[in-house]
């Protein structure tokens, strides 16, 4: 997330690390016993043709990472690309 664009900031958001565009996060990183969520704030309206994204909520999703596994590393990366993208235009 931070190699991004050159205004992306890193700040932390209620103790999580999060990337932001000026005032607006787009991303964050949430680590759990069992697993780690790479998250985005506006993830509801990316797309996503790998059904990497998970969670219900009016906005946010979130893609889980267990241990011994990876999501695939392009998608990763397109989602990535496209919530700073988002983030950009609003």
């Amino acid at each position: 997330m931070r190699l991004c664009g050159p205004d992306v900031l890193e700040l932390l958001h209620d103790g999580h690390p999060a990337a932001c565009v000026g005032n607006l996060a787009f991303g964050y990183v949430d680590a759990f016993r069992d697993h780690v969520n790479i998250g985005f704030f506006f993830g509801s309206v990316l797309d996503d043709p790998a059904g990497l994204l998970e969670g219900e909520g009016r906005f946010m999703r979130h893609v889980k990472v267990r241990p011994g596994s990876s999501p695939p590393e392009e998608a990763l990366r397109q989602l990535i690309s496209a919530a700073y993208a988002d983030v950009k235009a609003r």
